[in-house]
């Protein structure tokens, strides 16, 4: 020992902490042969507590104020000490600081999904992520139970298995609970308020608690979501399989206008949505005897372009209403492309030649 540090020991007679790290949880007062005065001025700041430790015994606490070290308000260390009627030398003993704030922001997410048996999906996939807030509500078994003795302890230290437990009881809410998957998203906080009571125990163990969990997100596997959002559209439908097959085919002729090369897979795209129609009206039961009248026969559905914006569907009635220019671009199921109404032989008869 150097005669600066012999003589730093001996006139420092004032005991504190400060921090500006944000993730240390613990730090041990170090001082030369760790003796500490008779009067020593002991500080404690606002969120923290110290804890005398004597030869690995956790003695007396201390809440946030300033104390004078004596045998008044160290009661615990001096029947350990043996000190009935006071002390006048220094002493060795630990001084243990520890934050008493919480923790906040500390991140977790579901490594591998969850299995969710859905009342209507059956058996889904899922993953959630979100974040908790940690704090130290029991200072002496914290410090027994994971300071120990190190001279300092960082919330990083225990982050993984803290972490783990928090993933644990998150997956089997989310498994056990009885929700839908429809209804996830409007009951966060109520889950994360159960996973909060389950880890209750578990945090209890090292004088932690978790002051706040937060679940963010829960995600299905994208090809679930997207048969959800078919199914969505399908039940927006009521079951209209003929309005079905008109909105594929607005859906492959908007595809195609984005993409000047994709006339062709319009076409082919309105094709299958009519194919899909027609099996459908082919699989539905032929009218039993008896019945009052036959349904009409389905009239061709015609589009037509105006100004560069697509029309229809309408009947050929309709269409050589509103049609009135033999230039005029039309198309139908069967036909390979769009074409100009003068020369669809089935519209040709309403736009004579012109006069030369």
């Amino acid at each position: 020992m150097t005669m600066r540090e012999f003589l730093v020991g001996e006139l420092v007679d004032i005991i504190e902490w400060t921090d500006e790290s944000g993730s240390t949880m613990s730090w041990r007062f170090s001082r030369p042969r760790n003796e500490i005065k008779n009067g020593a001025q002991l500080i404690v700041r606002p969120g923290q507590v110290a804890i005398l430790v004597d030869q690995g015994q956790i003695a007396d606490l201390f809440s946030p104020g300033r104390y004078e070290l004596s045998t008044s308000n160290m009661p615990l260390l001096s029947s350990i000490r043996g000190w009935k009627y006071g002390f006048a030398s220094p002493f060795k003993a630990d001084v243990v600081f520890l934050s008493t704030t919480q923790f906040v922001g500390r991140k977790w997410g579901t490594a591998n999904p969850v299995i969710l048996r859905d009342p209507t999906l059956g058996a889904v996939r899922l993953r959630a992520f979100g974040t908790y807030a940690v704090r130290i509500t029991d200072a002496r078994k914290f410090v027994q139970e994971l300071v120990g003795a190190n001279a300092i302890f960082s919330l990083d230290q225990i982050t993984d298995q803290l972490r783990d437990m928090v993933v644990a009881k998150v997956s089997g809410v989310l498994a056990n609970g009885g929700i839908s998957v429809y209804e996830l998203s409007a009951r966060y906080s109520e889950l994360g308020g159960r996973v909060q009571e389950q880890l209750a125990a578990q945090f209890e163990q090292y004088g932690l608690s978790v002051a706040q969990l937060v679940i963010e997100n829960v995600s299905l596997p994208p090809e679930v979501e997207a048969t959800i959002d078919q199914k969505t559209r399908m039940s927006m439908l009521s079951g209209d399989m003929d309005q079905y097959t008109r909105l594929q085919s607005a859906d492959a002729i908007r595809d195609a206008a984005r993409n000047p090369g994709g006339a062709a897979a319009a076409v082919v795209g309105m094709g299958i949505g009519a194919t899909v129609g027609q099996a459908t009206r082919q699989a539905a039961p032929a009218p039993s005897v008896g019945a009052f009248e036959p349904p009409p026969l389905p009239a061709a559905v015609w589009y037509y372009v105006v100004n560069g914006e697509r029309k229809g569907p309408v009947d050929e009635a309709e269409l050589r209403r509103v049609v009135n220019t033999a230039d005029t671009l039309v198309w139908k199921q069967g036909m390979s492309n769009w074409t100009a109404a003068g020369e669809v032989p089935a519209l040709a008869a309403s736009f004579p030649p012109r006069a030369g």
